[in-house]
């Protein structure tokens, strides 16, 4: 679904579809409590032909792709052939007032998700949504609100939280193996998206897309090791006379974004999100600690660098002497062959391995009734940063604070 042209107010929208649906609706949750886990099935609704299509919900042994939803019919069959599914409809509105669908992934446009998400909880769905979770702070606590009320199950499906180089990182992190992390710094280069930013001649949902609007790439990668949250930012961006920065929805002059973010244990977080340039395309981080440090590879290198504390002497190549880190190569595990995941679940997957992941944390989190590790808190937290962030960058690098939303539930 890519026409934003198309897209309800979401005001309307909500009202619209939340009464009607309420009627139709009841929690998935309930009703099923004598139910097996190992023979319980959720039945899912896939909504948003693209991103949408890239998931395996239909190898999970426990859920059925019930039905599937996108604006374009030839995205309405791609979606129906990938996931061997029978039913389809024309748009959101009429897919969440199946009764037959207990959950929903919403992989539409990042401006609709706020929309989208709100009214598929008020419909009664346990949803999962692609990132980022809001485009605006106001949008963050409308989210946060509804999924307070309802009680039903959010998550945001950020590929980079289940990478195998970031699973390896957490289990590192969990043995005591960095010591203390005193700083990281997180990149996401893509250039060339302006090739996205029109479709048949009009402009597409990303046509001027604030780099910082997109952060959950990178921001991820700390929060989603250490549970830091990050509270303080100031952000740089760089554009240039093109058409595109002159004219566009978000009013965004900007390619790419640099921001410093400072976390509540006062460490450094460096952030780069950016669209243009003589760039390697990439995804990755860099965690430093007091005991060992972690370096995610540079586009083409499949090997991962670890530094480790040493008590050897050298000497660099000016004649100096002094104690020398070891440095080694590292090859991360397929995590993806292992019990972390269900038999059919056992291969390579989009974004690093990371869609089984998120297919499996989803679906297992409902039929567990826990919360999924990116819940609507962890959501937010990767989130809102980089709204801040983008504001920091309009007013010139500004230091401004990132508000905490942990502390309306917590």
């Amino acid at each position: 679904m890519d026409k934003m042209d198309q897209v309800l107010n979401r005001r309307d929208f909500i009202n619209k579809v939340g009464i009607a649906a309420t009627a139709l609706a009841i929690s998935p949750g309930y009703g099923f409590g004598n139910i097996p886990k190992a023979a319980r099935k959720i039945h899912i609704g896939i909504i948003g032909g693209r991103f949408g299509a890239g998931f395996q919900f239909h190898e999970h042994p426990n859920c059925i792709v019930e039905a599937v939803s996108d604006l374009r019919t030839d995205r309405r069959e791609g979606l129906m052939k990938v996931y061997k599914c029978s039913k389809s409809y024309e748009s959101l509105e009429k897919l969440i007032l199946d009764p037959k669908v207990e959950a929903v992934f919403i992989a539409t446009p990042a401006p609709d998700h706020a929309n989208h998400v709100i009214a598929s909880l008020k419909a009664g769905k346990h949803v999962l949504c692609a990132v980022p979770a809001a485009m605006t702070l106001e949008e963050c606590s409308e989210i946060l609100n509804v999924v307070q009320e309802t009680g039903l199950t959010y998550m945001m499906a950020e590929t980079s939280t289940y990478k195998q180089g970031m699973i390896t990182a957490r289990k590192l992190y969990k043995e005591g193996k960095f010591g203390n992390i005193f700083s990281a710094a997180a990149e996401y280069n893509h250039p060339g998206l302006e090739e996205l930013y029109f479709e048949n001649g009009k402009p597409t949902w990303r046509h001027g897309l604030p780099p910082m609007h997109y952060p959950t790439h990178c921001t991820s990668f700390l929060i989603g090791l250490t549970g830091e949250r990050l509270t303080q930012v100031s952000c740089m961006g760089w554009g240039d006379d093109s058409p595109i920065l002159k004219n566009n929805s978000f009013k965004n002059p900007f390619w790419n974004e640099t921001a410093f973010f400072k976390t509540d244990k006062g460490n450094p977080f460096r952030v780069e999100v950016n669209w243009k340039g003589a760039l390697l395309e990439t995804e990755r981080a860099e965690w430093r600690g007091d005991k060992m440090s972690f370096y995610y590879p540079r586009e083409g290198n499949k090997e991962f660098t670890m530094v480790k504390v040493s008590d050897k002497m050298g000497q660099d190549d000016a004649g100096f002497k002094h104690i020398q880190n070891s440095v080694e190569s590292f090859k991360v595990p397929s995590w993806w062959a292992t019990d972390m995941l269900p038999e059919p679940l056992r291969h390579n997957s989009g974004h690093e391995g990371s869609h089984t992941f998120i297919t499996h944390e989803f679906i297992d989190s409902i039929l567990s009734n826990r919360k999924p590790e990116v819940d609507i808190y962890e959501a937010i937290a990767y989130t809102a940063p980089g709204i801040v962030a983008h504001q920091s960058a309009l007013k010139n690098g500004e230091y401004m604070k990132i508000p905490s939303f942990d502390k309306i539930i917590r």
